[in-house]
This record gives structure tokens, sequence and C-alpha cells, in this order.
């Protein structure tokens, strides 16, 4: 086993989390139909997830950490980027 970056783990840990942060951010401006923040959020997304595609393509371990940060950035970015105001319901919940 190749040995790991404690570095490159912690960026590509970082890179992902904000990766999927940023595609939560890049859906919700394209269900608003939002062209221009949808654009200005996919190119970010692209440029960020790039860092961690080429970190782990050298060592398949960093697939890991990717997947972590991938894991922290939805939570976290649904938790707290996408609340919805007091006394609604969120787009897509069920009806009571």
């Amino acid at each position: 086993m190749a040995d790991i970056n404690a570095l490159t783990a912690l960026g590509v840990t970082l890179a992902t989390a904000l990766t999927d942060a940023v595609y939560v951010m890049f859906t919700s401006a394209v269900v608003a139909r939002r062209r221009l923040p949808a654009a200005n959020w996919s190119a970010i997304w692209y440029t960020l997830s790039s860092f961690a595609v080429i970190s782990y393509t050298e060592n398949w371990i960093y697939v890991g950490f990717a997947a972590v940060g991938s894991w922290i950035g939805a939570y976290a970015s649904m938790t707290f980027l996408h609340r919805p105001p007091r006394g609604q319901a969120p787009i897509g919940a069920a009806p009571e």
C-alpha cells in the first residue's frame, strides 16, 4: 500500500465536501430556473472536483477520503444552507 499524505487526504476531504455543498447550490439554482447562478455554481463545482479526482487517481485510498468529504458536504449543505422558513414545509415534503 502506498503512503498516505495527510495534507493530500485533508485536501481531498475538504474538496469533496465543498464540491457536494456547491452541487446542492447548483441543483437549487437549476430547480429555481436561475441560469446565471446555475452556470456559476457549475463552474465552481467542476473546479473543486478536479482536485479530488487528480489526487485519488494517483492512489486509490484517497477515494475513501473523497467519500467522507462528499458525505460531510451534502449533510452540511442540506442542514445549514437550505432551511425552510419557519412554518413552511421543505420543497418535496410529503403532504400531511
